[in-house]
């Protein structure tokens, strides 16, 4: 007696494009992430832009009343210079500070890996409200560097006002950006120990010297990381919304003031949406150009290895 043959079940198109396509239903709590709180935030903030909306009265208005009075008036006009001015300060000095820390550590020293701890440190803890108020009891007028100056000139230098003075404002502000510069080290100490050893001793037997073998042998293989530090810290330094806020608040005079800030206040306390929504479209298209302009540059000074 023979047995029957086993059926063959019929897969649907359906379940056959499923079995097919497995991995997008494991994106899909991605997709809707995305689309719920980015895509959608990103493109009603367009809409909002060209609109006067208020938090309690609505939308009254479409045009581009917004963008005129942001370059028509001197305060944003002041704003977007200051944000402008902080992140020219902010983002070389960084740079050159880090690789300058990176540069000293990628050197066979004691304690080297507790040095590379202690210099990250502050790129953990200088985004923190907590380090924001530290910064703001140590530079404020009878904080702990007035104090100090006072003790060791025996009080003939009393120090200035360093947050109330509009001409010193911006330069703390600027610093504690500037402070912040470990996980920049620590890309550029990684990139240092991959520059092979044997360029180094071809240029010491040619008779380069440091600062030779350093701007033609080290500056050039590390600029791939130069570019994408710049690129990040470009990006970073026009969101800087924590340090100016609890530090000095946008003061003395508006001299700390950067775009953030003032998204933070047309939005929150003013209650302008669509004029906090312009500003952040300014500051995205900005950070767009600066963006652009570095990538575009970079054909003429990043070195890659793997290109002829």
């Amino acid at each position: 007696m023979s047995s029957a043959a086993p059926k063959t079940v019929q897969r649907t198109p359906f379940k056959r494009w499923c079995d097919e396509n497995t991995g997008l239903f494991f994106l899909i709590p991605w997709i809707l992430g995305f689309l719920i709180f980015k895509a959608y935030p990103f493109a009603s903030s367009l809409v909002y832009s060209f609109t006067d909306l208020n938090f309690f009265k609505g939308i009254s208005q479409y045009g581009l009343m917004n963008y005129v009075e942001i370059f028509t008036s001197r305060k944003t006009v002041s704003v977007l210079l200051t944000t402008v001015k902080y992140a020219f300060i902010t983002v070389p000095l960084k740079l050159v500070f880090a690789l300058f820390i990176a540069y000293i550590l990628n050197f066979k020293i004691k304690f080297v890996n507790l040095f590379r701890t202690v210099y990250y440190i502050p790129s953990i803890l200088g985004g923190s409200v907590a380090i924001a108020v530290l910064w703001k009891a140590v530079f404020s007028v009878d904080g702990l560097l007035n104090t100090v100056l006072r003790a060791v000139t025996f009080g003939l230098v009393q120090g200035p006002e360093w947050l109330s003075d509009p001409s010193y404002a911006l330069w703390i502000i600027c610093f504690l950006r500037i402070w912040q510069f470990g996980s920049a080290m620590v890309l550029f100490l990684a990139a240092l120990k991959g520059v092979p050893a044997d360029l180094y001793e071809a240029a010491t037997i040619d008779g380069a010297g440091k600062w030779r073998q350093f701007f033609s042998i080290t500056v050039p293989m590390i600029t791939p990381i130069i570019f994408y530090n710049l690129v990040t810290q470009i990006c970073q330094a026009f969101q800087e919304f924590n340090g100016p806020f609890i530090i000095t608040n946008g003061g003395p005079r508006g001299s700390t003031t950067l775009i953030s800030i003032l998204v933070y206040n047309y939005a929150f306390k003013s209650n302008q949406m669509g004029m906090a929504s312009a500003l952040a479209w300014i500051m995205f298209v900005i950070v767009c150009i600066l963006t652009i302009i570095a990538f575009t540059s970079q054909k003429k000074w990043v070195y890659y290895s793997d290109e002829r």
